[in-house]
């Protein structure tokens, strides 16, 4: 099959986020099995600016209408590490900014126009692609308005929505609705308006021919109240159409046996490594390398919903103890600001990074005896995939994928290698900080269960070979070509 995946977020985009390595990873993993897989993006100025990515111009402008306005569509071609072929769109008047959808804290005033316009763009290029396509596969609300306009404009493309996150629907003023340029009969109860609102992801869930979203325990949770942010009320009328699939971990990328970016590496035989990684993880950080008490880690968005509101008063309860703590990420200001200032008071116990390093991250993966995820939500659970393989031990509350990733430790039956809560609290978290940092002292028993979830494996071909079933309910099965040519 010929399959365009159009989102705001993917590569070549160096970040922290799921998205990013589903982008990444997918396209390679559907490929493996025959298909034809490119990638849109928009062409942000951190694109522009990184040059170790080439790319080359099409030489081809279309002038997409948004609103009242016509704004210059240039498009641009690379190719990721995987190999996907990407496509970038370029428009300088939206783009050539330094954030993605704001700054500091902030989303931009135009985010509306901005990926109206992306979605316009990304039906326009597929329009022209030869040849022609049978799949849009769209990534989150900042791509959701592609199935509307398909449907509005009768092209012939199955359509398909990921929902990685409820959460962030695209939902702004009712009056951005006359930058879509559609007639009004999609501004109504049954089409793009919610609650006097244009909503993007709403209008993606009517419009798509299938939905998908990150995990089954996910695909449950946003059909309920407490879950759905709102919209659990339209994905419940539409829950024939939606599936839950787990995705996959990039293990070419992110394996300890066989990273680039490690001092040492290790695999479940040869464990040795690890501690070779956390004493340089330790001296990267500037942390002190006694006492011997447990590496705490964090590689997030440093937002709300992964869980900073119940972490951030544990800090002073956990930096009291013999442990090390080291955070990468950025986000909301105020939480930012909360872990400059744990830092500065434990200055050998916490270390916090903002600015995304690649290399740190590894470092961190590989380095860190447990991982932190507090998360109020975690719809696909990447993160905890990757801290399985690489050894460490993850304290994470049990919501969305996490559920089908990590396995709660019982003592009792001698079984899993986690360490799970169930209610969002900072005691409850904290809770299972204390199991974990217990269990921790018996270094034996640690080593067993680090092998027993480094034993894990969440590689994409069994979830590529789902998607692939899905798409084949769109456009029926594909001859395939022989690989073996």
């Amino acid at each position: 099959m010929k399959i365009l995946m159009i989102s705001a977020e993917g590569p070549p985009l160096q970040r922290a986020g799921a998205l990013v390595d589903v982008m990444d990873s997918l396209p390679g993993a559907l490929g493996a099995r025959g298909h034809e897989v490119s990638v849109a993006v928009p062409f942000y100025r951190e694109i522009k600016e990184n040059r170790t990515f080439k790319r080359k111009s099409r030489n081809i402008t279309v002038d997409v209408p948004v609103g009242d306005k016509i704004y210059t569509a240039g498009y641009f071609e690379g190719q990721s590490r995987g190999g996907a072929q990407l496509f970038l769109i370029g428009c300088d008047e939206f783009f050539d900014r330094p954030g993605i959808y704001g700054e500091r804290g902030k989303p931009y005033e135009d985010n509306a126009a901005r990926f109206i316009f992306f979605c316009k763009a990304a039906v326009e290029l597929a329009r022209r692609l030869t040849p022609q396509l049978q799949i849009l596969h769209m990534h989150d609300w900042a791509a959701a308005l592609v199935p509307v306009f398909v449907h509005a404009h009768g092209l012939p493309f199955g359509t398909v929505l990921t929902i990685h996150h409820v959460a962030d629907q695209g939902s702004f003023w009712g009056l951005d609705f006359l930058s879509t340029n559609l007639p009004e009969r999609f501004f109504t109860l049954q089409g793009l308006e919610f609650f006097g609102r244009l909503n993007f992801l709403k209008g993606g869930i009517l419009y798509s021919d299938r939905l998908i979203t990150v995990s089954e325990h996910y695909r449950r949770e946003i059909l309920t109240p407490d879950g759905g942010c709102g919209l659990d009320g339209v994905l419940r009328e539409n829950a024939h159409r939606l599936s839950g699939i787990l995705g996959g971990a990039d293990y070419t990328r992110w394996n300890p046996a066989s990273d680039r970016f490690l001092p040492a590496r290790y695999d479940a035989r040869r464990i040795r490594g690890k501690q070779t990684c956390r004493e340089a993880l330790l001296k990267e950080m500037k942390l002190a390398p006694k006492p011997n008490g447990p590496v705490f880690g964090m590689v997030t968005r440093v937002v709300q919903e992964k869980g900073f509101e119940i972490l951030v008063p544990l800090l002073d309860r956990l930096l009291w103890d013999d442990v090390r703590l080291i955070i990468l990420g950025e986000g909301d200001p105020a939480f930012e600001t909360a872990l400059a200032v744990a830092s500065r008071k434990f200055p050998t116990k916490f270390a916090y990074q903002k600015t995304y390093d690649e290399k740190v991250a590894h470092l961190i993966e590989a380095g860190m005896d447990i991982s932190l995820i507090p998360s109020r939500f975690e719809p696909a659970g990447l993160g905890a995939m990757y801290n399985l393989k690489y050894g460490a031990l993850p304290v994470a509350r049990a919501t969305g994928g996490i559920q089908e990733i990590i396995e709660d430790y019982v003592p009792t039956t001698d079984s899993g290698y986690g360490f799970l809560c169930y209610e969002y609290s900072s005691d409850a978290f904290w809770d299972a900080v204390k199991r974990g940092r217990h269990i921790f002292r018996d270094q034996r028993l640690w080593t067993k269960l680090m092998k027993r979830a480094m034993a894990r494996n969440f590689s994409w071909e069994v979830s590529a070979e789902r998607y692939e079933a899905l798409y084949e309910e769109l456009v029926g099965p594909q001859t395939k070509p022989n690989m073996d040519g």
